[in-house]
């Protein structure tokens, strides 16, 4: 079984072999938003001919129990003005403590996402179309393709507010049966300084064969430079089917005119 201090290392070495691309980004004016830290997705896409990286780590507890989860990245990857293909890689699940948990890689999840209302209408609305596959470890896997879709939404306030939300569908298979679960999510957001934001956030699980679960998430995010972002965020449990706290840490980056010029 891994340890902390393996798990943590190979999480800092997935994300810095992404990193060492950093040199080749272009001078593109405008900044990075990025998905991450809050469950709520960003209702924005990314431009089009751009790649965005968006890497974290996450330490989850549950009673006696802790799981590290490293490697986590999300690759988006801009196809028009308007959409974007996503491709969530396989990270890895190391049980660091307790007397169960399993160890093991994620699915992979491969998807689009659609923004529905035009940047710079102070309101933005996307959908996102995806599906995981039975790509992880056997006793992570549910041997399924697993499909999802999101409505995320934001809308810009004065003084630096905004907030924004996500409605959700998932149809997971557990213990061999769809189980349809739907999530919604509220987030409260400040800009505390150009480069810095801050949140609070609401986001839970319903489902017909488990219990609710609840969390409360807060977090800041920090743009070290216009194409990259550092992120730390961390949360509590609200249901007795949460974990009963989780940390995370994360770094985003993106790389502009790849394959096609943005129009101007």
């Amino acid at each position: 079984m891994p340890t902390l201090l393996e798990s943590t290392a190979f999480g800092i070495l997935c994300g810095g072999i992404l990193a060492l691309t950093l040199a080749g980004q272009s001078m593109d004016k405008t900044e990075i938003v990025t998905d991450r830290p809050d469950v709520t997705e960003s209702a924005i896409v990314v431009p089009r001919g751009t790649l965005q990286a968006e890497n974290g780590i996450t330490w989850t507890s549950n009673g006696s129990n802790n799981m590290v989860a490293t490697c986590q990245s999300l690759l988006r990857f801009g196809l028009t003005d308007n959409t974007e293909l996503r491709l969530a890689t396989p990270g890895y699940q190391s049980n660091v403590g307790g007397a169960s948990g399993a160890s093991g890689f994620a699915d992979l999840s491969i998807g689009i996402k659609q923004q529905l209302v035009p940047p710079g209408s102070g309101f933005e609305l996307s959908v996102i179309l995806a599906a995981s596959l039975p790509t992880r470890s056997v006793s992570q896997t549910s041997h399924r393709v697993d499909p999802f879709v999101k409505l995320p939404w934001s809308h810009e306030l004065a003084h630096g507010w905004s907030i924004g939300g996500m409605a959700s569908l998932f149809w997971p298979t557990e213990q061999a049966r769809r189980n349809l679960t739907w999530e919604p999510t509220f987030v409260l957001e400040r800009e505390i300084i150009k480069p810095i934001d801050v949140f609070v956030e609401y986001a839970g699980d319903y489902s017909h064969n488990r219990t609710s679960r609840q969390i409360v998430h807060f977090g800041t995010s920090y743009r070290s430079a216009a194409k990259s972002q550092i992120d730390f965020h961390f949360g509590f449990g609200l249901s007795s089917g949460s974990p009963s706290r989780f940390f995370a840490v994360g770094y985003s980056f993106r790389l502009d005119h790849l394959w096609a010029r943005q129009a101007s």
